[in-house]
C-alpha cells in the first residue's frame, strides 16, 4: 500500500514537500504561488498536494513555534493547517478537531529538521551535522527565577540511520539579563532528550547568523537578504578601526559569540549594529536619503569583516563537531549553509583533515519541511537503507500546456511574435547580446535557478554584469552565476577536490586566464558561483549549452534566476510571460514545445 507523507514549513521560506513511499515527489515554496517574497503561510502549497494524492497517511508540521500558535479557523477552533487538510480531505474528517492522529507536530525541533534534511540527502550512512541558523525553535526555560524564551542559534547533532539524531552541542540565545553559562551535560525533554547528552551554551547574544543579518540591515537591506552582503564583501577590506565582531566571553576558551558592544541583540530574535558607539561606523553628516549605502567604506568594510569572521566561526564549529562525534562525514545546513563563499573556503581549510563535507542545497527553512517528512518516514518504516546523495532539485509541480493555450496567453501579454525555435535559435539570440529566459519542466527546489527557471546571457560581454543587473533591477555590485558542461569544469575552475558542483553551492575560483574570457560572470574576487550540467540530469539545458560551446568555444553560459529584483522566481508560464511584459527581457524559450515568444517593450 502506497504511503504518503506531507510536511509543511511555516515562517519565511515556507513551503510543502511530499514523500511517496519515502521518495521525494514534490517540494515547493509558498512564495512561488502567492508571488509574495518570503510568504509565511503555506496554504496554496498544501492545495498542490491534491495533484498527487487525495489522502495522506501523515501531515507533519515544522516551524519554530508550537502548532497551537499557528492561528485557528473560526468556529471550529482547530489550527488552520490541520483544518485546511481536513477540509481538503487529505486527513480523516471524523478525527478529533483539536488533536488529529495523522498530524505530527515537529515544531519543537527546528534544527533537527535541518539536520534530517541534510543527512538523508547526503548519501552518508553516518555523519555529524552542523546547523548555523538565524533563530531556530523558541525554547521556554526557567532561569534565575524567571520564565524566559530562548532560541536556537548553532547546533551540532550526531546522525545515524534509521532515525537517530543526538544533540552534542547547542548555543541558545535569549533576552537576559543573566551571565553567560555553560552546562556540559544538559538534557531537555523539550527536545525529546532526557539523558544529558549535550553541551549547552546560553547567553544574551545574537549568534553567528543574526550578527550577519544585523550587518545586512546596516547595509540598507532586510535582514533576510544576507546574500547581498555576501556579494558586497569583496569590495571591502580589513579595517582595524572596526572592532572584532565575535569575541570570547567569561573565559570559555573554545567558545565565542557576537560582540555585544557591536552587535546588539533585540527581542525576540534579531540584532542591530551599534553604529552610534563606533566613529568608523557612524553615518557621514552629509548623507542624504538617496545615498547608496554600499558605496560607503564603512558598509563595505563591515561586510568584509562579517564574511571573513563568520567563516572562521563556522569552520571552528565544523572542527568541534568532528572532535565531539569522532566522525569525518559532516553535513552543513541552516541559513548560513547558503553562503557559497564560505562553503568554498572550508574546502581549502579542511583539505588535509580527511573531512567529507556535504552542504545541503535547500538550507533555508523550506528544507525543514523536507527534513520533517524524511524523519517521519524513517520513524515509521525504520528503514536502514541509505538514501543516495541527491543528483537534482527539480521537484516543483508538473505543468503541461497545449500550444493553443500558450499562444492565447502570449497574445494576452501582447507578444510581438511566437515562433518555432530550437537550441540553435536560442543560442544565436544570445550571441547577438539578447537576454533569453528559459522556462521548462519542474521548478527548482530552493533559491537557485538551475536551468529550468533561468535567464541566460553572453558571459563574454565585458558590460554584461551591469547590463543584466540593470534589466533585473538589482544592485550594481551583485555577481551572476554560470552553468558549465561538467566535462569542462576543471579546465576553467578550481573545485578544490570536488568532482562537480551541480547546485551552485560554491563560489569557486577561476583558473588562470579564464577571467578575461567570461568577464560578465567573474566577481571582483575572481570567483564565480557555478553549476555543473550533465545531459542525464537536464538534457535540454545541457544541449543548449553544448550548442553554445560548439558555436563559441565557450562551455559556460551566463545564468541568473528568472525573476526581477525583489520578486520570487517564476513558477508558471503566466508568471514567466508577466515578467517579460514588465521588463526589458524580450525572449522566452520553451524548449519542450520548440517555441520562442518575443515581447518588445
Amino acid at each position: 500500500m502506497t504511503q504518503w507523507i506531507a510536511a509543511i514549513a511555516r515562517g519565511h521560506n515556507s513551503g510543502v514537500c511530499l514523500l511517496k513511499d519515502g521518495e521525494l515527489v514534490l517540494s515547493i515554496e509558498e512564495e512561488r504561488f502567492s508571488r509574495k517574497k518570503y510568504d509565511g503561510g503555506p496554504l496554496a502549497s498544501m492545495i498542490k498536494i491534491l495533484d498527487y494524492t487525495d489522502t495522506l497517511d501523515y501531515l507533519v508540521i515544522a516551524h519554530t513555534q508550537p502548532l497551537d500558535q499557528a492561528g485557528t479557523i473560526d468556529f471550529t477552533g482547530e489550527n488552520m493547517y490541520t483544518g485546511l487538510a481536513r477540509k481538503l480531505g487529505l486527513i480523516d474528517r471524523k478525527a478529533d478537531l483539536y488533536k488529529h492522529p495523522q498530524v505530527i507536530d515537529m515544531s519543537h525541533m527546528h534544527h533537527k529538521l535541518h539536520s534530517s534534511c541534510a543527512f538523508f540527502r547526503s548519501g552518508f550512512k553516518s555523519a555529524v551535522s552542523v546547523i548555523v541558523d538565524g533563530a531556530g525553535t523558541f525554547i521556554p526555560m526557567h532561569i534565575e527565577g524567571e520564565d524566559v524564551i530562548t532560541w536556537e542559534l548553532e547546533t551540532i547533532i550526531d546522525c545515524d540511520y534509521p532515525d537517530k539524531f543526538t544533540t552534542l552541542y547547542k548555543h541558545q540565545g535569549g533576552r537576559g539579563p543573566w551571565p553567560s553559562v555553560r552546562i556540559p551535560n544538559f538534557s531537555s525533554e523539550y527536545y525529546e532528550e532526557k539523558d544529558g547528552t549535550h553541551e549547552l551554551i546560553l547567553d544574551e547574544s545574537a549568534g553567528i547568523v543574526k550578527a550577519y543579518e544585523a550587518v545586512t540591515q546596516y547595509c540598507g537591506w532586510a535582514p533576510i537578504e544576507a546574500g547581498k552582503t555576501m556579494g558586497l564583501f569583496p569590495y571591502g577590506s580589513q579595517n582595524l578601526n572596526i572592532p572584532d565582531i565575535y569575541t570570547n566571553y567569561d573565559g570559555m576558551s573554545d567558545w565565542t559569540t557576537a560582540n555585544r558592544d557591536l552587535i546588539v541583540p533585540t527581542y525576540p530574535n534579531g540584532a542591530v549594529v551599534n553604529q552610534g558607539r563606533f566613529t568608523e561606523l557612524k553615518n557621514p553628516p552629509d548623507m542624504t536619503p538617496e545615498t547608496d549605502l554600499t558605496k560607503l567604506k564603512s558598509r563595505r568594510d563591515l561586510a568584509y569583516a562579517i564574511q571573513t569572521e563568520s567563516e572562521q566561526m563556522v569552520l571552528d564549529l565544523i572542527r568541534k563537531a568532528v572532535k565531539m562525534s569522532g566522525k569525518k562525514n559532516v553535513v552543513l545546513s541552516g541559513g548560513y549553509g547558503l553562503n557559497c563563499v564560505a562553503n568554498y573556503w572550508y574546502l581549502e581549510q579542511l583539505k588535509d583533515e580527511g573531512i567529507n563535507l556535504f552542504v545541503e542545497p535547500v538550507s533555508n527553512d523550506a528544507g525543514t519541511a523536507i527534513g520533517a517528512a524524511y524523519l517521519q518516514y524513517q520513524r515509521v518504516s525504520k528503514s536502514k537503507e541509505v538514501k543516495p546523495m541527491i543528483t537534482d532539485l527539480y521537484y516543483g509541480p508538473k505543468y503541461e500546456y497545449d500550444k493553443d493555450y500558450i499562444a492565447d496567453l502570449a497574445t494576452y501579454y501582447d507578444a510581438t511574435r511566437i515562433f518555432e525555435a530550437d537550441h540553435e535559435d536560442a543560442v544565436d539570440l544570445i550571441i547577438n547580446k539578447n537576454i533569453v529566459a528559459m522556462f521548462q519542466g519542474r521548478s527548482e527546489a530552493g533559491p537557485r535557478a538551475l536551468g529550468n527557471r533561468s535567464i541566460m546571457y553572453d558571459p563574454r560581454d565585458p558590460k554584461g554584469k551591469d547590463h543584466v543587473n540593470t534589466i533585473k533591477r538589482r544592485e550594481y555590485f551583485r555577481p551572476f552565476a554560470g552553468s558549465i558542461l561538467k566535462e569542462h569544469v576543471h579546465d576553467w575552475f578550481d573545485l578544490r577536490g570536488m568532482d562537480d558542483t551541480p547546485f551552485m553551492m560554491y563560489a569557486v575560483r577561476c583558473q588562470e586566464g579564464i577571467k578575461e574570457k567570461i568577464p560578465a560572470i567573474i566577481h571582483v574576487d575572481d570567483t564565480c558561483r557555478i553549476q555543473t550540467v550533465t545531459e542525464d540530469v537536464n538534457p535540454h539545458y545541457y544541449n543548449l549549452i553544448k550548442t553554445w560551446y560548439d558555436k563559441t568555444g565557450c562551455p559556460i553560459i551566463f545564468n541568473t534566476s528568472f525573476n526581477l529584483g525583489g520578486e520570487p522566481l517564476v513558477e508558471t508560464l503566466d508568471d514567466a510571460l508577466r515578467t517579460l511584459a514588465n521588463s526589458l527581457i524580450e525572449y522566452l524559450y520553451l524548449p519542450e514545445y520548440g517555441l520562442m515568444i518575443e515581447i518588445k517593450n
